[in-house]
């Protein structure tokens, strides 16, 4: 049977076997601490009138979504956190809460989850959200559920995937390509022998950032439709095109690599665009607007008529690279 092998710097100490359920709980709720987490269910504060709640749930398994040689326990916990509250944003509502459900092996060390609830901790106070309840179990490997909470004000529709127009402009928010590279980076020379001047493309692959209130900004200055970019970019803008019944244009030179990426690119012997066009895991907000971009968003391409050779192109071509993400 395989056994999950913890690195070294995580051993020594007391394991969640030896201290038991509740006082894992206890080093949880210590690290990511909430007035409402503790009882049978967690009881959440009066939302503001005329608003909804949005609710979305997302997995991490080790090995498939993250390595223990390569993050760090906080950095499992922020990514699991944004990849979440990414949803939320999406939406263009605001994240109000998460719950945790945790499956880890007797031998998991109890630092481990320390420093996992203490990266959910920080994480979820950026956005003055909550960890606000969850459950753990003994398994065979380590597994997180979060499930994340939000918060719709106002009576402005959600930005969901089928509300592209023909004529509005595109617009991102966030870096298009770094997770990607970060994770090829990993690949090639593990987490200790990548080139220091690389490290913040791994940062953005093991903890991910997304500014907290930009979904919302965006719904407020009119936009109408977004995603994030999670599965790949030609991926996910596809899915805005194809339940939009429209075709998205995208211009190069607008999320052209940078000399970060043109960097690495160089390094490993890639094509930089393969992590620009299908890396994925940046958490970059992607919308259409009839606007101007909306304040901390910029402008990377145009919707316009479907047509039925391609739902998006690159300077009106099929794009070289689409693959991304699949979960099977």
């Amino acid at each position: 049977m395989y056994k999950l092998t913890f690195p070294d710097q995580l051993l020594g100490g007391p394991t969640v076997g030896e201290i038991g359920e509740f006082e894992v709980i206890r080093v949880i709720t210590e690290q990511a601490g909430s007035a409402l987490n503790g009882d049978d269910a967690a009881v959440l504060r009066h939302a503001t009138p005329n608003s909804r709640t949005v609710a979305t749930t997302d997995m991490l398994v080790e090995g498939r979504h993250f390595q223990l040689d390569w993050s760090t326990p906080a950095e499992i916990g922020k990514k699991a956190i944004v990849q979440n509250f990414a949803d939320i944003e999406a939406m263009g509502a605001r994240p109000v809460a998460a719950l945790l459900a945790l499956s880890a092996p007797p031998h998991t060390p109890v630092d481990f989850i320390r420093g996992l609830a203490r990266g959910i901790g920080d994480r979820v106070g950026e956005y003055s959200a909550e960890l606000v309840g969850g459950d753990i179990t003994s398994g065979d490997s380590l597994v997180l559920s979060v499930t994340a909470l939000g918060s719709l004000g106002g009576s402005l529709p959600a930005l969901t995937l089928g509300r592209a127009r023909p004529g509005q402009t595109v617009v991102a928010h966030g870096r298009i390509g770094y997770s990607g590279a970060g994770l090829s980076l990993l690949q090639r020379f593990g987490r200790v022998n990548v080139p220091p001047e690389f490290s913040e493309l791994v940062l953005a692959h093991c903890a991910p950032e997304l500014t907290p209130g930009r979904g919302m900004v965006a719904r407020a200055a009119g936009a109408t439709a977004m995603t994030d970019n999670s599965d790949g970019f030609i991926r996910d803008l596809s899915q805005i095109a194809k339940n939009s019944g429209v075709r998205i244009d995208i211009d190069s030179s607008a999320i052209a690599p940078d000399d970060l990426l043109s960097g690495a690119a160089a390094l490993l012997g890639r094509d930089p665009w393969e992590w620009i066009l299908s890396g994925g895991e940046d958490h970059t907000l992607l919308a259409t607007t009839f606007g101007e971009p909306p304040s901390g968003f910029r402008a990377i391409g145009r919707v316009s008529k479907s047509r039925p050779d391609d739902l998006v192109t690159l300077d009106r071509k099929t794009p070289a690279f689409s693959m991304g993400w699949t979960s099977f």
